[in-house]
This record gives C-alpha cells, structure tokens and sequence, in this order.
C-alpha cells in the first residue's frame, strides 16, 4: 500500500506552456519532500502538456477535464488529491524551496487553524518586485494567528492562492471554489473562511507571484459577478468595519476598472455601495478621473510599472 503523502499541491494548467517547466521545477525542488503534485489540465490547446509530460518524477499526476475554469480545475484536483493537506500552486508563479516546509511549520504550530498562508513576493515587471504589502505586525520570524485577516488585507491580501494551504476535509466542508465566479474566486472562500476561524500567516518569503503577465486592469473579466460577490458579504459587513473597509477597496478597483471599460451601469452601482470614507484623497481623485485620461494611462501601464510609476499612481 502506497504511503499517503502529507501535501497535495494543485495546479490548474490551462496554455502556460511558457511557465509551466520553471513552475514545476520550483515544486519538485522543495526541501520538504513528503507530497505529491496533482495537475488538472483545463482543456489546454498549447504545448503546456507535453512539457508537463516531459517531466519524469513520479510525485506528479496528471488529469485532464474539458475547459472550465480555474476554480473547477482547482475543485478537481481537491477530489482527485490523495493527502490530508492541500496547496495551491498556480502554473505561471514560482515556489522558493522553502515552501512547503514553512507551510509544515505553520500546521505544526496551529495544526486546528482554518486556513495556512505564507508570505509573499510580487513582480510587477522583470525588473520590478517588491515584498507583499500586508499590515501584519512588523519583525515576527514565526508563524502566529492574524488579529484581523481583512485589516490585514488593506494593501496586497494576506493570503495569496499560491501561497496558500488548507486541510482537504475543511476545504470539502465550505463548498471548494465556487466555479461561477471567473475571477476573485479566491478572495471569496478566503472571506467565507476568515469569518469562522483562525488563519495563521507565515513571515518568511516563499513564493513570487507573477503579475507582469496578468493582463491589463482594464481587461474585459466577468465583473457582473465580482459585483455580485463584493455584495455577497453586506450582513457582515454591518457589524465588521475591516471586512467593509476591505471590500470597499475592493469595490473602488472595481470601479475603476468598470469605468476604463465603460461598463456604466456596474460602475455606477458599485459606486452607489461604496463608503468613500474608506477611501484616501487620491483613489477618489482617479474615480473623478475622466475615463479617457484613465484610458491612456492604462494602454501605457507596461512602461509605467517599469519607472514604478503606475504603483504610485494606482496603489494606496
């Protein structure tokens, strides 16, 4: 009988055949060993799994479903994963090699914890990463419960997908990721999560995530239901001023976006749900901002981001 690995790290791969071989390599090269890697193929059409298959550990399974999204291929995975322990792992972001063992250190510490996370790097351009920017408290070298995972989660989000871990049974018990959500699939279990149970953050740096390849902010996403879901929480949001706060910012980048899309009737609805006191003088500036002005800065973000401008421009 084969031994049951302690960690099943999962990886929807859908055309990342430019990412996926560093990927992979950064999951097999991790100095905790005791895991397996469960790769979902979602219907890809590029070369991303022949790379896959040209790789030959036996800690990697592959599957294949027709395409339906990430939160499906993540779903699956979960059922197909043969560990007590689950972790996400996107294809286009890249592990230190501490990861999983700071993960381990983390359930060791708080082994009844809802959800387990560690920090985080994010490239903005080849040339440009920075740290996460999490409102944790300053100097911590262990794993601890976060007071507040929204107060948290103000600036960049305290946990990242592929920084992130959870017992297999709990992530069964709050319905997976819900799959009609195309995008922020992940900011809403991480809600549903955080509003029942502790979550423990890892200080140490142990993955980077990609964002240079992410598209551009004005993107055409499925933002009817990011609306939706940043209104799913209101009877929370009444007694929790962090959680409003958190989602308010949410809601201005959804604004934002919306506007730079022209995509009136949501932005004008998201703005009708926003507290602008939440906000500082200049994310209310740029939602005042003509759209045309937006759009232009938007078309030149690549160059922008790399002179660390957008970021100033953009970020609290």
């Amino acid at each position: 009988m084969n031994k049951i690995p302690f960690f099943s790290v999962i990886i929807p791969l859908y055309n990342k055949a430019d990412y996926i071989s560093e990927c992979l390599k950064s999951a097999l090269n991790q100095n905790f060993e005791d895991y397996e890697i469960v790769i979902v193929n979602d219907g890809s059409t590029d070369k991303s799994v022949s790379i896959v298959e040209s790789f030959s550990s036996d800690k990697i399974n592959l599957f294949h479903q027709k395409n339906a999204g990430a939160s499906a291929a993540r779903n699956n995975g979960a059922q197909f994963a043969n560990a007590n322990y689950i972790v996400f792992l996107d294809a286009d972001d890249i592990w230190k090699t501490n990861h999983l063992s700071c993960i381990k250190e983390s359930i060791d510490l708080y082994p009844n914890a809802g959800l387990f996370a560690n920090n985080y790097h994010i490239k903005h351009s080849s040339n440009h990463i920075l740290p996460a920017k999490i409102n944790i408290k300053t100097g911590a070298k262990q794993p601890f419960i976060l007071n507040d995972f929204f107060k948290a989660s103000l600036n960049d989000t305290a946990v990242w997908t592929s920084a992130a871990a959870i017992e297999k049974s709990k992530f069964l018990k709050y319905g997976m990721f819900n799959p009609i959500y195309l995008s922020s699939q992940d900011l809403d279990l991480w809600i549903r999560i955080a509003l029942k149970e502790p979550i423990v953050f890892n200080p140490k740096i142990t993955m980077i995530y990609d964002k240079s390849i992410d598209g551009s902010l004005g993107k055409f996403e499925d933002n009817d239901a990011r609306f939706i879901l940043f209104n799913s929480f209101l009877k929370h949001e009444k007694d929790n001023v962090y959680l409003k706060k958190y989602l308010d910012l949410k809601r201005y980048g959804l604004a934002l976006r919306t506007k730079i899309n022209g995509e009136t009737k949501i932005h004008k609805d998201t703005l009708k749900t926003i507290d602008f006191s939440n906000l500082n003088f200049k994310q209310k500036t740029l939602l005042k901002t003509p759209s045309f002005i937006l759009k232009s800065l938007n078309k030149i973000r690549p160059f922008i981001i790399k002179n660390k401008i957008y970021l100033s421009l953009f970020k609290s």
